[in-house]
């Protein structure tokens, strides 16, 4: 299980703006985004780099797997897990209620 992040939700949102708003100040994406990052404590620029590129994927302007289609792959890999599981545990209460069915009976 993942944990979750020391960056609050906000503080995300806030440095992806302002890469975008700064960026036209320097000569390349990453010295934009290391400025940011400085400025905002963040503790690395690569950080700051996944947070803006998963941006541009949700945001439609990258190709991937946006953070709605990740968490419902989890859910439904979660869903599939537990059902599988249940299946099993049919399985086995069948196979012990056919044997029981099988065995003879002696009645007194």
């Amino acid at each position: 299980m993942a944990r979750p992040s020391q960056y609050p939700l906000e503080l995300r949102r806030r440095a992806v703006r302002m890469v975008a708003e700064v960026r036209p100040d320097y000569d390349t994406e990453w010295a934009a985004m290391k400025a940011v990052a400085a400025k905002l404590g963040i503790g690395t620029t690569e950080t700051l780099r996944k947070w803006v590129r998963q941006d541009e994927i949700d945001t439609g302007t990258r190709p991937g797997t946006t953070t709605e289609e990740s968490a419902e792959l989890k859910r439904l890999k979660k869903e599939i897990a537990e059902l599988k599981r249940a299946n099993e545990i049919l399985k086995a209460a069948a196979s012990f209620f056919a044997a029981e069915l099988d065995r003879p009976h002696t009645r007194s």
